[in-house]
């Protein structure tokens, strides 16, 4: 090996340290031959005089990019060195050491001032020395090079990819790859079933947290997708809000291809840098906006007006176009009126012993300098008025009215009946596949059979108050 005429015996009093270093959890689970030549340097700082070597492998599957996580092991490193603990570093290759010129200028430096000598699989470096300060200099370019390279390299392929609309981290539930790579509905009825429904009833609800509470009330089950085996499979279970709303934001739902909606910020936190996900940005406003990419369980301008719905929603939204859903309280024209000077939307002040005398209010430049309000009424006369002038066009079509609300109810239960009924379907057919395959296997071999023989009561505990509960 090249150089280890400079390991003196002040060098040899010290231990040696083997880093490791992988970039990512998949270099570390399928590179394992990497690692293995990485953790093979042990001998080689034992043939090389050192009696302790110690492996600093703390920063498997950390990557040493810019503004990446912290290297806890790394910042380890640095500190025995400068505490004069050190005397050789070895790593397989440079690029595993150090991937950013900070990184190379805080380890050279500190390698400098208590003579701690650097190795990799060729040779050995003494910092101290001109021409090996040199040499590593320019393997240590070429590094942060490398990296940049295949930075863009990557993000290119990926862009590409995303341009022609087929690249996919993860489909969303009720959707597949087909034989021919392309996206289409999940085969399985019960499975798109459940995602229409999640629009129809956000569409007569016109609420995320009403339309959630109905299925989670009615113990409607939800297709999601869990990592199982490695691999990704579609399980039912009763939704969480986050699932409701995260289907009804998302545009592939319309039939939309888009890429590129949370793009990644470098910033200055805390003395370093750190990578961020910036905020989402509107589908239409992303890298890549591809419409009738594939089918859609809605169409675009449904998905828009959907949006509409959800903002106008939101009482917490930038703008005051917002009307909210309905909550508590006894003004019946809460979000619904406007100010005559301003254009404002006017807002519900409950006053009186008890706090329900309702007051519509226009804050005016109140709220910004500490004016005047810019109109205020008391809501009793206006909310009488208005319901009156209600009844008394609705009063004729209160017959029609009636059943149309009888058919509504009516729609729920089957709607509900249908559901129970896919999942009953379901169940079926999982307690017949288990009892197919503890039927072929040979009863003799009880190991197997035990366990068949489990899941197949399994399956059957599951169907039986299913059967019942319908």
């Amino acid at each position: 090996m090249n150089g280890e005429e400079k390991i003196t015996a002040v060098h040899l009093s010290r231990r040696a340290v083997v880093y490791i270093r992988q970039s990512s959890e998949g270099q570390v689970r399928n590179n394992i031959e990497s690692k293995e030549l990485q953790y093979s340097l042990i001998n080689l700082a034992r043939n090389l005089g050192f009696h302790e070597v110690e492996i600093n492998d703390e920063d498997l599957g950390v990557s040493a990019a810019v503004a990446a996580k912290r290297r806890e092991g790394f910042e380890r490193l640095l500190g025995a060195v400068a505490l004069g603990q050190i005397g050789l570093i070895l790593c397989r290759e440079l690029s595993r050491l150090l991937r950013t010129d900070k990184d190379f200028c805080q380890l050279v430096e500190l390698c400098q001032l208590f003579d701690t000598l650097i190795g990799d699989e060729q040779s050995i470096y003494d910092v101290s020395r001109m021409d090996d300060q040199l040499v590593l200099g320019i393997k240590a370019t070429m590094s942060v090079v490398e990296l940049k390279i295949l930075q863009m390299r990557l993000a290119a392929g990926k862009e590409n990819k995303a341009k022609r609309g087929e690249l996919y981290p993860r489909l969303p539930p009720g959707y597949v790859l087909d034989a021919t790579q392309h996206v289409v509905k999940d085969p399985n009825q019960r499975v798109q079933e459940a995602i229409k429904l999640i629009f129809k009833k956000f569409r007569e609800i016109r609420s995320i947290r009403q339309t959630f509470k109905w299925f989670r009330d009615n113990e409607i089950e939800l297709p999601v997708t869990q990592p199982c085996g490695g691999k990704l499979a579609v399980i039912f279970q009763v939704p969480r809000q986050t699932f409701v709303a995260a289907v009804l934001h998302n545009p592939f739902y319309a039939g939309v291809y888009t890429w590129g909606r949370r793009p990644t910020e470098v910033q200055w936190r805390d003395g370093r840098l750190r990578k961020r996900q910036g905020r989402t940005l509107a589908p239409d406003q992303a890298r890549v906006f591809l419409l009738d990419h594939h089918e859609g369980y809605i169409d675009w301008a449904t998905f828009e007006e959907n949006q509409r719905m959800i903002q106008r929603n939101d009482f917490r939204g930038d703008s005051d176009e917002t009307a909210g859903v309905s909550r508590s309280g006894s003004g019946l024209l809460a979000g619904l009126l406007r100010c005559g000077r301003c254009g404002r939307k006017l807002y519900v002040r409950y006053r009186g012993k008890s706090g329900t005398n309702a007051r519509y209010l226009c804050t005016g430049d109140f709220a910004v300098g500490g004016g005047r309000y810019c109109l205020g009424f008391g809501g009793a006369s206006v909310d009488d008025r208005i319901s009156e002038e209600i009844l008394r066009v609705l009063s004729p079509l209160g017959i029609r009215a009636s059943l149309t609300a009888r058919e509504q109810l009516a729609g729920q239960q089957d709607e509900r009946h249908h559901a129970m009924q896919l999942s009953i379907e379901q169940l079926e057919y999982d307690a017949a596949r288990a009892f197919e395959q503890y039927n072929e296997v040979d009863p003799r071999n009880r190991l197997v059979a035990s366990e068949l023989e489990r899941r197949w009561n399994v399956k059957l505990e599951a169907l039986d108050p299913a059967l019942t509960h319908d």
